[in-house]
């Protein structure tokens, strides 16, 4: 077994032929580092501990124990990125056609190598790898952008719920909810871009807020009509009633015990519809709002601690940017 101990982009090559291992990092160690294996357990520990180095795996398909497709069914399952060539001295074309339908490897070679073949098929595997590696970079960048774009597109969302639910005269609840939203360490789901567009994400998106919407609406229509009065205290019965046993209690108000309930709605993937428990809180802020009310988060060791306070401020919108831009 060969250790490798430099970060450089790496070739793993599995194959229980001694004679072959030395053949082959002959022929391609001044390519890459040839990290080697003599069993598919133990090229399946070398990629597991040099998973960062590893750009392109080279098996053979007949070995002792497992066949060579194992390891690179492993591959690509856990290091999709890694560039996977089966290589054998024997006429198994059905299995190697069953390797190529599954997608488990880029690349069939037969023994014996023609040295030229071989070194042309690694330098092209090398930089495949290398720009899938840029590729995914590019891909983890656009999603962070996305991710701050849906953020900032259901903030803006929810500000017209409120508004829309709400008399002009009513300060918008936002504050208490982003408050709550931000203790959660927000990180929102992305949807399957290999499934969806941003046509498809617009429409889904829609569908849920509207959803979102009708069911706030309803849990709020239905406070309003058992709760009819102006004193605050009947919203923690309520919320008691929605969170059960991961709302606890405390003076003048309550505790969420789990913070990642409030921020549902913000960083749930759009293929996910809100929960009624998750309606029920914005409307708890709605039903507060209306008579004047709303609640202060405060972090504590129970939990999230959502005191009752009078006089909700209003939101400006340099301060829904500003929150935007925390998120």
């Amino acid at each position: 077994m060969t250790e490798l101990h430099t970060p450089a982009p790496a070739i793993l090559f599995v194959d229980d032929e001694a004679t072959a291992v030395k053949y082959f990092q002959r022929a391609i160690g001044d390519l890459a580092p040839v990290v080697t294996a003599s069993s598919v357990e133990e090229g399946k520990r070398l990629l597991d501990t040099h998973a960062a180095s590893v750009r392109v795996l080279v098996s053979d398909q007949r070995m002792p124990g497992a066949c060579g497709n194992e390891l690179l069914f492993y591959a690509r399952d856990r290091y999709p990125g890694v560039v996977r060539i089966l290589t054998t001295a024997y006429s198994e074309l059905e299995q190697t056609v069953e390797a190529v339908n599954q997608g488990q490897i880029h690349r069939y070679i037969q023994k014996p190598w023609e040295i030229t073949a071989l070194r042309m098929e690694l330098r092209q595997a090398l930089s495949l790898a290398e720009l899938q590696r840029e590729h995914a970079q590019l891909m983890r960048e656009k999603m962070m952008v996305r991710q701050q774009q849906t953020v900032g597109n259901r903030i803006g969302t929810l500000y017209a719920l409120c508004a829309s639910l709400l008399e002009e005269r009513h300060p918008l609840p936002l504050e208490p909810y982003l408050a709550a939203a931000a203790q959660a360490t927000l990180s929102v789901e992305q949807p399957d871009w290999q499934r969806m567009d941003y046509c498809d994400l617009v429409a889904a998106e829609a569908e849920r807020s509207a959803s979102f919407g009708r069911a706030v609406r309803a849990r709020l229509s239905l406070m309003e009509e058992k709760h009819p009065g102006v004193a605050p205290d009947p919203v923690v019965t309520v919320l008691s009633q929605v969170f059960g046993e991961t709302l606890g209690p405390c003076d003048g108000g309550c505790v969420f015990v789990n913070q990642r309930q409030l921020a549902e709605y913000l960083e749930t993937a759009v293929t996910k519809p809100v929960t009624e428990q998750h309606a029920a809180w914005v409307a708890s802020l709605l039903w507060l709002a209306r008579r004047g009310w709303s609640m202060q988060m405060e972090p504590s060791n129970e939990g999230l601690r959502a005191r009752l306070v009078q006089g909700p401020k209003p939101m400006s919108a340099g301060q829904i940017a500003a929150w935007v831009e925390q998120f």
